[in-house]
């Protein structure tokens, strides 16, 4: 799965809040999904502005996960300070793949491959030029 983390990658620091916890005291296993969301959101108004602008261009453009594999491996509690680190692994013609890790200091707590899929209309469409040279790595640029 998720191969070394990458200098330029996205990095959102979060607490753990009650709300995220189960009767365990641990984070459930979905807050994870929530927690990831924001990451890859926050990754992409970083590099291509708010997404609400994509909806109210009226472009009908829109992104969807299409396929998520994880991987947990340690838990967080109640009150730990945890990263959420997003960053591009490759994209294809009409899709992103991400990978993404949750940390508590540098210890890995889970580890996520996201595929994002660009779609118009319920079809999947090419992603956006802009949106691929922003998400393109700078070392890949350059080359």
């Amino acid at each position: 799965m998720t191969s070394a983390i990458p200098a330029n990658a996205h990095r959102l620091p979060l607490r753990i809040y009650y709300e995220d916890t189960d009767f365990s005291g641990f984070v459930y296993h979905a807050s994870y999904l929530r927690f990831m969301e924001r990451g890859r959101t926050e990754l992409l108004r970083g590099l291509a502005g708010d997404q609400s602008a994509l909806h109210a261009d009226g472009s009908g453009l829109v992104f969807v996960v299409r396929k998520m594999t994880l991987d947990y491996l340690r838990p967080a509690r109640m009150d730990d300070q945890v990263e959420v680190l997003t960053w591009s692994s490759a994209l294809r013609g009409a899709s992103m793949h991400l990978a993404q890790v949750v940390r508590r200091g540098e210890d890995v707590l889970v580890r996520a491959e996201v595929v994002v899929a660009c779609v118009r209309d319920g079809r999947a469409v090419r992603l956006p030029d802009g949106l691929r040279r922003a998400l393109t790595p700078p070392e890949v640029r350059s080359a």
